[in-house]
């Protein structure tokens, strides 16, 4: 299976506002409908930031949502685990490709982008994308993507709706 970036962003490419801030996602028609459940079945481990992480917490202080499933933290000053996560101090694409060696056949899920997601995609780590776009324009915030030399070919897979949302599902073009 392999690594899987999921996730929503705005019409404008963002995950969230530069505050980290989700109300413009929240109460739109579809929200309810897009498959997550479906997809977060079929993920085994979770990779995530430390500042989503914090996010996380923040949004969901009384219980942690990927309970029961590996969950990866890259941290530069965190170490050790918690209950539910592992905070990880070495190399993200290093321990991603370590990773999806051990686990083979197993989905892994990278919740959040921007930083993290920029070391995975200049080592073509991540195998696919499923992007649901939200009709909302935001202006600025936090980019999924962040600028830099991380160049991917990937290939459209499928393409759904779910009401105001459209999902674009994408895998890494193998040579």
């Amino acid at each position: 299976m392999g690594v899987v970036f999921y996730g929503a962003i705005s019409l404008d490419g963002y995950l969230a506002r530069e505050n980290h801030n989700l109300d413009w996602l929240f109460g739109t028609d579809g929200e309810e409908e897009t498959g997550y459940q479906e997809f977060y079945d079929s993920v085994d481990m979770i990779l995530m930031g430390r500042s989503t992480y914090d996010q996380i917490a923040i949004l969901s202080p009384d219980k942690f949502p990927y309970e029961g499933k590996p969950c990866y933290v890259f941290s530069r000053k965190l170490t050790g685990s918690t209950k539910h996560v592992t905070f990880i101090n070495e190399d993200i694409a290093g321990f991603t490709q370590s990773l999806k060696e051990q686990a083979e056949g197993k989905r892994i899920w990278v919740v959040g982008g921007g930083e993290v997601l920029q070391y995975m995609l200049k080592a073509k780590l991540v195998d696919e994308f499923i992007i649901q776009i939200a009709p909302v324009v935001i202006g600025r915030g936090i980019p999924l993507f962040v600028p830099g030399d991380q160049e991917n070919e990937l290939t459209l897979v499928d393409v759904r709706r779910y009401k105001q949302f459209a999902e674009l599902h994408y895998q890494l073009k193998t040579r």
